[in-house]
């Protein structure tokens, strides 16, 4: 049998989390946000965006760091890239938008790891799939998932209109009617790796 790799999570109490100006969203409405991606299309093409997956650990189980809006809409921290942006460099900068500390010395150095999964959007429509259709030959948008290793403490800043909330994985799995496709689909990405919780 194959050695999985292994990914070490610390306690989610080692992680200090604070308040910061509210980030407002260029979109009050998914109608408002898919017009907007339609115009961003005709400009730029294909829209691709990177998210991240923060691997924390809770009653010695992995629970993922996700935003929430509101009271039912669940992100990861992530966005999109800027045209010819490197994934890896935007995610980065994305993830301190989101989540870094006002003050530059704080903020964590972002440990980008494995790309774990792609989701498509074949059509300007809410709906992703984790391929590209075959009869579709100019989709709207691609979505990475990559897996950041954080360290053993770090310093998080959340915008007043987020919470940062952390999920299980047996709470996120084959659970899209409370969290969308995409983060129920993460336990199962998640699989080919060995959590090792370090106590701390």
């Amino acid at each position: 049998m194959a050695t999985l790799p292994v990914v070490y999570t610390y306690p989610l109490s080692n992680y200090t989390f604070v308040k910061k100006e509210p980030k407002l969203d260029k979109d009050t409405t998914l109608a408002d946000r898919l017009a907007r991606m339609k115009l961003m299309y005709r400009q730029e093409g294909m829209r691709t965006s990177v998210e991240a997956i923060l691997v924390v650990q809770e009653h010695n189980h992995p629970h993922i760091l996700i935003l929430q809006i509101g009271n039912t809409f669940f992100k990861l921290p992530g966005g999109r890239l800027r045209p010819g942006e490197n994934e890896i460099e935007g995610l980065k900068r994305k993830l301190t938008s989101k989540l870094g500390p006002t003050l530059p010395a704080l903020v964590p150095d972002w440990k980008i790891g494995e790309c774990v999964g792609m989701w498509w959007r074949p059509n300007f429509e809410n709906v992703m799939y984790p391929y590209c259709p075959p009869h579709i030959t100019r989709p709207k948008e691609c979505k990475k998932l990559f897996l950041v290793h954080l360290s053993e403490k770090d310093y998080f800043a959340v915008p007043t209109n987020f919470k940062l909330v952390a999920v299980s994985l047996f709470e996120l799995y084959d659970n899209p009617q409370n969290f969308g496709y995409v983060l129920s689909s993460i336990p199962q990405l998640l699989s080919r790796f060995k959590f090792n919780a370090v106590a701390t």
